[in-house]
């Protein structure tokens, strides 16, 4: 039996992909800041570990708890909407803490089993907006342009140790809690110079017809995932929603 690692189960992508992978006969360790066992339905192949990818000590333990892993979902990550001379430096560290040096951090544990093995999978949930830009997620597009960087320089490096490595890249979806908090982080574009003001205004309007007009369905990426994780042909780069398709095309 198959077992899979997935960061940032507490909703959004990371919880709909542990069901899934649930409901396909795997086990799962499904991770999470604060595990809540409500979230997952209960079975033997399940563990729920507490998880903060920012936390060495929490990687290292959930890691060691998590025993042999087949597929690592680094999934775990930060929404940001603002424009950058709104976005301290705190918060900008705080976002590349997450999305990309937790990334690291977490394949940097896993590595060893699967290097000894001469297997495993690692899937590295980006953004299509490292497709095209937009405006006021300057922050979070660097974030996940230098995943994208590492990731597709990392399968390079890890093909023939006969590990395959991925990147997913969901279209914009404003349904999931990653996305309400994305729009919620606009609350700091109010401490930006009055000159941004129009601009936001009018670029927040154009984001949400966008998202509400072709938005990117849960399931596109759950399956996206699994795909990555599954199919020895998947490519490096997989896109994920009707929209991220249209923009990898």
């Amino acid at each position: 039996m198959k077992t899979v690692m997935i960061t940032g189960c507490s909703s959004g992508f990371g919880l709909d992909s542990a069901r899934y992978f649930l409901d396909q006969g795997w086990s799962v360790v499904a991770t999470m800041r604060e595990p809540d066992e409500a979230l997952l339905p209960k079975s033997d192949r399940l563990q729920l570990l507490p998880l903060d990818v920012t936390d060495q000590q929490s990687i290292d333990n959930a890691v060691e708890k998590a025993g042999p892993i087949d597929a690592l979902v680094n999934n775990a990550g930060i929404g940001w909407l603002a424009p950058f001379e709104a976005t301290s430096a705190e918060v900008v560290r705080r976002i590349f803490q997450t999305n990309t040096f937790g990334t690291f951090e977490m394949i940097r544990a896993i590595l060893p089993q699967m290097r000894d093995r001469k297997a495993g999978v690692i899937v590295n949930v980006s953004s299509s907006v490292t497709l095209k830009p937009l405006p006021l997620l300057s922050v979070y597009t660097a974030s996940k342009m230098a995943l994208n960087g590492y990731t597709e320089c990392l399968a390079l490096e890890l093909e023939p140790l006969g590990i395959r490595t991925h990147l997913v890249l969901p279209g914009q979806a404003p349904a999931t809690k990653f996305g309400s908090n994305a729009m919620a982080s606009m609350a700091d574009a109010a401490d930006a110079p009055e000159v941004y003001k129009p601009f936001v205004e009018e670029s927040l309007a154009n984001l949400q017809e966008n998202a509400s007009r072709e938005p990117t369905r849960p399931e596109q990426v759950v399956r996206a995932i699994w795909r990555a994780v599954t199919d020895t042909d998947a490519p490096l780069h997989i896109p994920a929603g009707d929209d991220a398709e249209a923009l990898a095309a």
